[in-house]
């Protein structure tokens, strides 16, 4: 194709999208290297696209940038699943999964997503007997759903659990009949930040309120959910340690109390006095999770931080700095509350591999009489 019919073209966000989707082509070098040098701009190498932050200032400026280079396009959309018309017949099978989950002690966003799910599922199959459906009847189901609504494979897995969960605990058939094929599982290594970068983001908030709570999500490796959960009693600075209640699993846990972080949070209650909830919402409460979150993101902004990462990533941020520091894995193991090592492992794979961490085999050549290290003399 002749470069004249090529043209840079930004895919018009969605009213509350927080980047602009940009595609550069390849032979337009010039072009990617001033979007490069743009704040905010990131490379998303699966989708062969270029993002910037979602802002009226950076369309203007991508515009004022590539000039008549540049078209604006919608994005493709993807084909939405139909939203269920509920019988009473699926109400009546859903009303009877939902109690047996609640019998259980599934999570209420376990219960909420499967739900959600099954009604799919039940409506697809609407007119059969939903104990008589084959296992080939449901991986054609599967199927249906990727390749008309491209669903992804945690949608795919999703829909998976909650028809196995039907069958196996509200149905009581045999696991080993529902083994139904699942994706292939991607290993997405986790977003990492740097020391320097963790170091501005938590100290970024002046009020000590919000620093306090960076502070801990990085120093004691928690959850957000985690944050907002934790009482006055579980800071056991006695002890040294902070009791992590009815965790992911419904696991209570210890994870580290850093004397750093108990300074910040001892100045936090003078301020703030809570009742019970460690850190409460301005009308009592516990705190929210979406506060939190909007916490980091202005902290991220401010310090010009890695746009991608989230309150999340100063937990994989955590791990991965005690593994550097040789940490041993079991204490991080148990610190995250993971019940297999496999989990944790993951942070192995994000280690920095460089010649301070990892010494090549070629040093130890020419370190020793076999290669000689005559040869490194004459040069």
């Amino acid at each position: 194709m002749n470069e004249k019919d090529l043209h840079i073209i930004l895919y018009k966000p969605p009213p509350n999208a927080n980047r602009i989707k940009v595609y550069i082509p390849y032979s337009f070098k010039q072009e990617r290297e001033s979007f490069k040098k743009l704040n905010t701009s990131f490379y998303h190498p699966q989708q062969k696209l270029w993002s910037i932050v979602n802002t009226a200032e950076n369309i203007e400026k991508l515009k004022s940038l590539f000039k008549n280079k540049l078209q604006v396009k919608a994005p493709h959309q993807k084909p939405k699943i139909p939203i269920v018309k509920r019988s009473s017949k699926i109400e009546k099978t859903l009303a009877k999964n939902k109690q047996t989950m609640v019998l259980k002690g599934f999570s209420k966003s376990t219960i909420r997503t499967y739900q959600g799910s099954l009604a799919q599922f039940l409506k697809y199959f609407e007119s059969s007997n939903y104990q008589e459906i084959s296992k080939e009847q449901i991986e054609d189901f599967i199927y249906h759903l990727i390749s008309k609504y491209k669903i992804s494979e945690t949608k795919q897995n999703t829909m998976i659990n909650a028809i196995k969960c039907y069958y196996e605990h509200t149905l009581g058939m045999p696991r080993e009949y529902y083994q139904i094929t699942r994706p292939k599982r991607s290993v997405n290594l986790p977003n990492v930040l740097s020391i320097k970068e963790v170091a501005a983001i938590i100290n970024q908030p002046k009020n000590i309120k919000h620093k306090a709570i960076l502070h801990l999500i990085y120093s004691a490796g928690l959850r957000v959910s985690e944050v907002t959960r934790l009482r006055l009693t579980d800071i056991r600075s006695d002890q040294g340690f902070i009791l992590v209640k009815d965790s992911k699993g419904k696991k209570d846990r210890h994870t580290v109390l850093s004397p750093y972080v108990l300074k910040i949070l001892r100045k936090y209650y003078k301020s703030y006095r809570p009742a019970y909830w460690l850190f409460e919402g301005q009308e009592g409460g516990r705190y929210s999770v979406r506060s939190i979150q909007n916490i980091y993101r202005k902290a991220v902004e401010e310090t010009g931080s890695n746009p991608w990462s989230t309150p999340h990533t100063l937990r994989h941020s955590f791990a991965t700095h005690l593994m550097q520091k040789g940490v041993n894995i079991r204490y991080i193991q148990s610190a995250l509350g993971h019940s297999n090592i496999k989990t944790t492992e993951v942070y192995t794979k994000v280690l920095g591999i460089n010649n301070k961490t990892l010494k090549s085999p070629l040093d130890n050549l020419y370190e020793s009489f076999i290669f000689g290290s005559e040869e490194n003399k004459k040069d």
